[in-house]
């Protein structure tokens, strides 16, 4: 029985590259040594679900010089008979070491190549895209907010300026759509502090980069964002307009995970123009396709948020704006016990709409505690304007429902503190 390669699956989600991505590197390095590049997609398969053990040498010392590892350390096993024979062109490489700042940023060192001219290439790549990593788990725990935006921003400029020294069309295609994803994470950040006009601004520079790139799987990061950024400028049809634009990029037809996130984005944005029937389709085609979804696969850091967990939270936004406050809640639950923690502003944000869920059945007092929950899971922090805006959703809800109650008195107090101190 085959097993998963898993050293191959941890270099590369370690590296952020996509099955392309490596098969287009180790072609480079073959170029570059002197032979043809006939890597594929599917080459790369083999490799992960070791249906290949052994690559071919050269392929083998391609792949070395891409991650700075040994084949052996990359996961594969050379057969029976060679072992403890391997030549000393395949003894270990020198490994390449990342340093992640405390501000963010991310620095790497790359052991030089003798004699190599200088030049930009996959090494500047790499970096950049751990930088990018930086960022994103600096979104996971706190969101969007100005210091974050200015350094995707930084790190765009930097990746655009690299692009004009590439060494190759492919090189520069690379940087590209490293561009092309720093700016979307600009662009993210405006949008989770709810900044509209500039978040709209970013969006564009970042889908024109995509443009440049070639890269399907920026146009979906891109237009999954445009979504959420016209529900909050009302702009309901364009909402889903923009969820079916994303759905239409190549990369849905390659990766089921991709078609998932962007149907259920499909399905939020029906929900909020009130049609039941097809947010429900939508949920629908979206389970079926993380059914399918290899969730070990490689993918870019930004989408790490997305799986079972975050469709059932999905789950919730819909059943509650589609008026079953009780499933809403009950999804909103299953939610919580699987977001990760290093997820600290999406659980915020679910745990806001389980408040609200509550609310929307009138159980008052439980929804203020679970609100209230809100400001200590943030510890502090200053909350991104996405999770404040949901907050004043719910206390104008409360307000609604309940303007007498001395706790919905309380908890406004509480809220509007929360609010001074942000």
């Amino acid at each position: 029985m085959q097993e998963n390669n898993e050293g191959l699956i941890n270099a590369m989600r370690e590296s952020g590259l996509t099955q392309a991505e490596l098969a287009d590197r180790v072609n480079a390095e073959l170029s570059c040594a002197g032979h043809e590049g006939t890597v594929s997609d599917r080459t790369v398969r083999n490799w992960l679900t070791g249906r290949t053990r052994w690559p071919h040498p050269r392929q083998r010392e391609a792949l070395e010089a891409v991650f700075g590892r040994t084949a052996v350390e990359l996961g594969f096993s050379p057969p029976a008979g060679r072992r403890g024979t391997l030549n000393p062109a395949e003894a270990p490489v020198r490994r390449r070491k990342f340093f992640t700042a405390a501000s963010g940023t991310t620095v790497a060192v790359a052991a030089p190549f003798v004699g190599a001219p200088p030049q930009v290439g996959t090494s500047d790549v790499l970096r950049l895209r751990q930088g990018l990593d930086a960022l994103m788990a600096l979104d996971d725990t706190r969101g969007g907010h100005e210091t974050l935006e200015r350094a995707a921003l930084a790190g765009a400029s930097e990746a655009l300026a690299k692009q004009k020294l590439g060494a190759t069309q492919r090189i520069r295609l690379r940087l590209y759509s490293v561009a092309a994803d720093y700016a979307a994470t600009a662009a993210w950040s405006a949008l989770d502090a709810r900044q509209c006009d500039r978040a709209y601004a970013l969006l564009g520079k970042a889908l024109h980069l995509a443009g440049l790139a070639q890269d399907p799987v920026a146009k979906l990061r891109i237009w999954n964002s445009y979504a959420m950024l016209a529900h909050q400028r009302g702009q309901r049809t364009e909402a889903i307009d923009s969820a079916q634009a994303a759905l239409a990029t190549a990369t849905t037809k390659r990766d089921p995970l991709f078609a998932s996130l962007a149907h259920a984005r499909t399905a939020v944005s029906h929900s909020n123009a009130s049609d039941r029937q097809a947010a429900i389709r939508s949920l629908g085609f979206a389970q079926e396709a993380l059914n399918k979804a290899d969730l070990q696969d490689p993918r870019p850091s930004w989408m790490a948020f997305y799986g079972p967990a975050e469709l059932t939270a999905m789950t919730a936004i819909v059943c509650d704006r589609t008026g079953d406050a009780a499933e809403a809640e009950a999804a909103s639950h299953k939610a919580l016990g699987a977001i990760p923690e290093q997820f600290r502003r999406n659980r915020a944000l679910a745990t806001a709409r389980l408040a609200l869920a509550q609310l929307h059945q009138r159980d008052i007092d439980q929804a203020c505690a679970t609100a209230s929950s809100v400001f200590e899971l943030m510890n502090g922090s200053p909350m991104p304007g996405r999770l404040r805006s949901l907050l004043g959703d719910y206390y104008r809800d409360l307000i609604t429902l309940a303007p007498d109650a001395a706790l919905a008195r309380e908890w406004g107090d509480r809220y509007r503190a929360e609010w001074r101190r942000a």
